[in-house]
């Protein structure tokens, strides 16, 4: 029976770490395991940044945006003997297990340490949807609410002033983001990775709209180099006033909501149970509304889905 874990977040930030972070806590504290959370992540782990909490310490977190143990990037955990050290910090503790929340790279750091025989689960967080093990990642749901709420707004002063917005979002070479959102606004134009547009189809399909006074283009990030560049030439080509929005880190930001709550309490119990059954060396996930898991390893070489199908449903409903 594991006597103490420890969780940590990892990466980018987003929605819903902290409601993980609490189901994590309450769940372990429920089934007589002690918590204790890592600071900054994996740099945390090397550099002994750990403490035990209580159902007290998180009782509000939730309601709180970002992470409150904050994350960072620590490409060093690659080396070996940086590992090594983690570990080493890990067990002069008494900490057996690990809850990993983050993405491709937390997980990659997960599967290393189980490796060396710390048991490790990984919760999917990131606001990108881009493991493709799980339906959807925490964080999804609560940023493509902010992206709606910005591109609804956007509407509403493009009418008044008859303009087209070029509008980016986050996604990571991923276009979940910007094509749900592009679903449920009604965005003129829809440019991602899995389909990604020259400036010109930009332009035929915004003159081919029946919109008039108010156009979208929504357009993943890192896609072009110049997104001011295309603006202009849009706005030459249709005659019609164009702006540039990045949303950015916006999206990482703001409390998770209701959808997003529920459904990461549960697969963070969900995970605590899955410990205490002896599962290591694997994430959890969801999957036609059922969580399973799925070894870390093969999650990180796995292959993104196919796109085609809800951009077939974007061509039909938009």
């Amino acid at each position: 029976m594991i006597k103490k874990i420890a969780i940590l977040t990892s990466g980018g930030d987003c929605p819903g770490m902290n409601v993980a972070l609490k189901a994590v806590v309450n769940s372990a504290i429920n089934n007589n395991i002690e918590p204790y959370v890592v600071f900054e992540g994996y740099k945390g782990l090397y550099e002994n940044n750990f403490e035990k909490i209580s159902k007290e310490e998180v009782k509000f977190i939730d309601r709180k945006g970002g992470t409150v143990i904050y994350s960072a990037r620590f490409p060093q955990f690659a080396d070996l003997d940086i590992r090594k050290k983690a570990v080493e910090n890990l067990k002069a503790e008494g900490i057996e297990a690990l809850v990993c929340i983050g993405g491709d790279g937390t997980y990659k750091g997960a599967a290393r340490l189980t490796e060396m025989g710390i048991k490790t689960i990984g919760l999917p967080g990131t606001i990108d949807n881009d493991i493709s093990s799980t339906d959807f990642t925490i964080g999804f749901n609560t940023a493509l609410e902010t992206i709606t709420n910005a591109i609804d707004n956007l509407r509403d002063t493009s009418e008044s002033h008859n303009r087209i917005n070029v509008v980016e979002t986050m996604g990571h070479g991923c276009g979940d983001l910007a094509i749900n959102a592009a679903i449920i606004t009604g965005a003129e134009v829809l440019s991602v990775p899995e389909r990604k547009l020259t400036t010109k189809q930009m332009i035929d399909k915004l003159l081919a709209s029946d919109s008039k006074r108010s156009k979208i283009v929504l357009v993943s990030e890192l896609m072009y180099n110049d997104l001011n560049k295309i603006a202009e030439e849009i706005e030459r080509a249709t005659k019609q006033e164009t702006k540039v929005t990045v949303l950015g880190h916006i999206q990482r930001g703001g409390r998770a909501n209701a959808i997003e709550r529920l459904l990461t309490i549960r697969m963070a119990n969900y995970a605590v149970k899955m410990l205490i059954k002896g599962k290591t060396g694997v994430a959890v996930n969801i999957v036609n509304n059922k969580f399973q898991t799925k070894p870390i390893l093969d999650i990180v070489k796995m292959e993104r889905p196919s796109k085609q199908k809800i951009l077939s449903e974007y061509d039909e409903i938009v």
